[in-house]
Formats: C-alpha cells, structure tokens, sequence
C-alpha cells in the first residue's frame, strides 16, 4: 500500500454544482518530499466568495486554472509513477476532500485511482488512544495555511507520528 494525504480547497460545499479550486498530495514517507498541486478552472459559474476566499485566490485567478480533465490526468500519472501497491487517500476531513476527488476522477477520467473508499487521520487517532473525542491536530508539525501542499503534507507529518506511536500501516 502507497498512502497519499491529500487536501483540496473549492468554491462550494459541493462538487459538480461548484468547483474545485485546488488540491495538494503528499505521498506518506520519510521526508514527505513528493507532492503534487493541482489548480483546476471552475466548472461552474456558482460560486461562493468566502468559500474561495479561504484559498487566498481570487475569481480571475481561478479563471486561468488548468482544464480539469488535464490537471486529474497529470494527478493519475503522477500516482502511477510514485505508488507501490494499492494507492489509499488519507485525509483530514474525509468526507469533503474525498467526495471532490472522486468526483472529478470520475467525471474526467472516468475512474478513481484510489478506488471507493479512504481514511481519515483523525479517525485513525481516535482509535489509538481509544477516545472517539480525541483531539489529534496538535501534532501536525506545521500550521495550517490552506495551501493545499503545505496542509498536506502537514497532515501527512501526523500519519508519521502516528506510525511511530505504534500504528501498523504496511507503507511502501
């Protein structure tokens, strides 16, 4: 198994009625030094501007992103290039960013590299110290920025701290 941490940021609460605007993915290894950005155009006119504010990009900017279809094509080879095994998205808030994934994987290519599910990091936390309230994003290594990179790869830093507590991911 492969694990890629992977944050996006989007214009709306939803996919196919708004639009991405970003994502970034970390692959889960020392060193955290393969990731990958991707900025996609809007595939809608809805859009909500405090939504997009949180990614610090403004409507124009968003408006020259890369086509969708290309930008989830470069995100597939990327994966492909960089994975051994079966590819698994970890996320920090995993019903968001992975619904916007699939869903654009789905739309553009037709398939999801990641397959049909994922995991969650906090999740993961809970049930290690067995506290279903456990609070765990004090131990991310950096701020939180809402540059999709940065957080990723700061919630790619708690999967690893996470591991040397004792979690049993088999990473390759």
């Amino acid at each position: 198994m492969s694990a890629y941490v992977v944050d996006v940021e989007a214009d709306g609460p939803i996919p196919g009625k708004y639009s991405m605007v970003s994502f970034g993915a970390v692959r889960v290894e020392p060193g955290l030094s393969r990731t990958f950005r991707g900025e996609v155009r809007p595939i809608s006119d809805l859009w909500l501007p405090e939504a997009l504010a949180i990614s610090a990009v403004t409507r124009e900017q968003h408006l020259r992103f890369g086509e969708p279809g290309e930008v989830m094509a470069a995100f597939e080879r990327w994966i492909q290039e960089t994975t051994k095994g079966k590819p698994v998205l970890f996320s920090d808030n995993l019903s968001f960013d992975w619904q916007w994934m699939n869903w654009y994987f789905h739309t553009y290519l037709g398939r999801n590299p990641f397959g049909w599910s994922g995991r969650r990091i906090g999740d993961l936390y809970c049930g290690m110290v067995k506290d279903g309230h456990a609070q765990w994003k004090h131990l991310r290594p950096t701020a939180h920025d809402h540059d999709p990179v940065n957080d990723a790869k700061a919630n790619a830093g708690v999967l690893l701290q996470l591991v040397h507590m004792g979690l049993k991911l088999n990473l390759k």
